[in-house]
């Protein structure tokens, strides 16, 4: 979950600055959304997406080659910090 959420984010941020490079500087505003948003989770733990993509079924089926042991789930739930590690 935690790599979707960082890819959707760089991917989101890229696509701001092109379009404030090519349509108009108002989109520069969308990557500060972005940035605010990143900020605020490292606080709180309050990440928007992540809540959207458990909805949406994504991230609840366990990783390719996960066997499901008690050190691999430590090893995997104590990873990154942030409030995709969750």
């Amino acid at each position: 979950m935690e790599r979707i959420i960082r890819r959707f984010a760089g991917s989101f941020i890229l696509l701001s600055l092109l379009l404030a490079q090519y349509h108009s500087r108002y989109w520069l505003w969308f990557t500060a959304f972005v940035g605010l948003n990143l900020l605020q989770s490292s606080f709180t733990g309050f990440c928007p997406l992540e809540k959207l993509l458990r909805r949406l079924g994504v991230g609840s089926e366990k990783p390719a080659g996960s066997t499901g042991t008690p050190a691999t789930a430590t090893a995997s739930a104590g990873a990154g910090g942030d409030c995709c590690s969750r």
